[in-house]
């Protein structure tokens, strides 16, 4: 894994791998944090997007990874572990979305020149919506997989039901990973960032988003449920939801198809066949 140093006023810094996804570490000299990013190149033309793809609670890039090679047809992808999570060491100060938006907002113009394509899965849609908020010149589309938090299922005890039950139904291999990077994360760190989760308003944040935006969940997820996917997409200004077939890992059990819906999205129709399944347009007043 290479280190790449960076500098407020340097050109877009971040592994160029050459064909293949590769890892690499970039340094935010504002915040001092440091993000481990997998990136694919893309093919290289100029209106091509550039997709980000951020985890969820406890996670990292690794069960990103089916999604990352999906997207990587139609342009650059970067997969990142944020300060804390995956390869990424824990920062030093405090745990809040708010912060996790703004390593974001630091990170971004060092992986692109550009709006990037920003899609985050479950915690990481609230990541992934606050930096939208709050850094809109760097979010051109936002996409939302599985988001959290519900407040009518915003309790510990309710979301731990709601997880286990997708757990004993999610494929092996993607729980395998799962809970790998769980105890990579750690109790104390996971039960950190799971105070702020819970307390998170995606949807009411939403409304302050300028980026058009994406809702997609699994028809069968328990912890994004189909009422609050319809809520979240109707809060947005520019906002629709996409069903897949699947649960809470629908990007790793359904990659092809949930691609797809990313690159129609973002303006960049997948190619070689891929269909997205199930569209869902139901407009919610704020």
């Amino acid at each position: 894994m290479s280190r790449v140093p960076t500098s407020p006023n340097a050109a877009p810094a971040y592994p160029r791998p050459r064909g293949r996804r590769r890892l690499g570490e970039v340094l935010l000299p504002v915040s001092g944090a440091t993000v481990t990013v997998a990136s694919t190149p893309g093919p290289g033309t100029a209106d091509a997007p550039v997709f980000v793809l951020v985890h969820g609670i406890g996670m990292s890039h690794r069960y990103l990874e089916r999604l990352h090679r999906e997207l990587s047809a139609a342009g650059a992808v970067h997969s990142v572990d944020l300060p804390g999570f995956g390869r990424s060491p824990k920062p030093e100060h405090g745990v809040s979305i708010e912060q996790y938006a703004d390593y974001l907002g630091e990170l971004l113009p060092r992986l692109s020149a550009g709006p990037v394509v920003l899609v985050g899965h479950s915690m990481g849609a609230q990541f992934v919506t606050e930096t939208a908020v709050r850094h809109p010149a760097l979010v051109s589309h936002l996409v939302l997989i599985g988001g959290v938090t519900d407040p009518a299922r915003g309790t510990l005890p309710l979301q731990a039901l709601d997880l286990a039950r997708d757990t004993f139904k999610e494929p092996a291999s993607g729980t395998f990973i799962v809970l790998g990077d769980y105890l990579r994360c750690g109790p104390r760190w996971y039960l950190a960032t799971l105070r702020p989760m819970l307390a998170y308003r995606t949807d009411l944040r939403l409304r302050e988003v300028s980026a058009p935006t994406l809702v997609i969940r699994g028809q069968d997820d328990p912890v994004s449920r189909h009422e609050w996917g319809v809520h979240l997409a109707g809060q947005a200004p520019r906002g629709r939801l996409l069903e897949l077939p699947g649960r809470h890992l629908v990007q790793f059990s359904a990659a092809a198809s949930t691609a797809a819906g990313i690159r129609v999205h973002a303006g960049a129709p997948a190619r070689g066949g891929a269909t997205v399944d199930h569209a869902v347009d139901e407009p919610v007043a704020p």
